[in-house]
């Protein structure tokens, strides 16, 4: 899979959440999510899934990917370096998954790789020098996702950016409300999960996230 990968704008992350037995009908809701957020603009897709089997999460993730490619959109696999390394897509490891020096070895140099930093610059100077391709800090606002993850600090963005010559993606709570507050504090990408995926007009609501980064 070939796409090219453009550090800046929205960064839709799919939900995480229990599914019903019904997998055509979970996957065809899926992909109808993730296709309203590619017409909105998105050009930055994280598979995000933490409760299907490893056959199940292969099989989303292969329909998942033809779709980004459509749209020459960047696919990025949370969590799962087999996944990523069988569909030629890039991979996002939190601080306590596989190194991130294995996952460059196995998926090659031009590979997309985030990493989980949360509110501390020493774990991103560990992924910058391990090879990561951006780094990743929040929550910075009350998530649902994960409502018990630390608060980040807004001026944690600028001192990355100062500090690392690689992309900074903000996560943690944002919506279109506070989005230019973490724009402002120097985000190349926002991160969201029920802000995008949440709502019942996903394409308007990413065109509308992908304009802040026009202002």
């Amino acid at each position: 899979m070939i796409t090219t990968f453009t550090p800046k704008g929205l960064y839709a992350i799919t939900d995480s959440q229990p599914k019903a037995n019904d997998t055509h009908h979970y996957l065809s809701q899926l992909l109808s999510k993730i296709e309203s957020s590619l017409k909105g603009g998105t050009r930055i897709i994280q598979f995000r899934d933490k409760h299907s089997s490893p056959k199940e999460k292969l099989k989303y993730a292969t329909a998942i990917a033809a779709r980004c490619q459509q749209y020459n959109a960047t696919l990025i696999i949370n969590d799962d370096l087999t996944i990523a390394a069988k569909l030629g897509v890039g991979l996002h490891l939190g601080q306590d998954d596989d190194c991130i020096k294995t996952a460059r070895k196995t998926l090659g140099d031009d590979a997309v790789i985030g990493a989980t930093c949360h509110a501390s610059l020493n774990a991103a100077e560990q992924a910058a020098q391990q090879g990561a391709t951006y780094l990743a800090f929040g929550r910075f606002f009350p998530s649902t996702t994960k409502p018990d993850a630390s608060p980040a600090p807004l001026d944690i963005l600028a001192a990355a950016k100062t500090r690392f010559e690689l992309p900074v993606v903000a996560i943690g709570g944002i919506n279109l409300d506070n989005a230019p507050q973490v724009i402002s504090a120097g985000a190349d990408m926002i991160a969201a999960v029920d802000a995008v995926y949440n709502v019942p007009n996903i394409q308007q609501i990413c065109q509308q996230f992908q304009a802040l980064f026009s202002v």
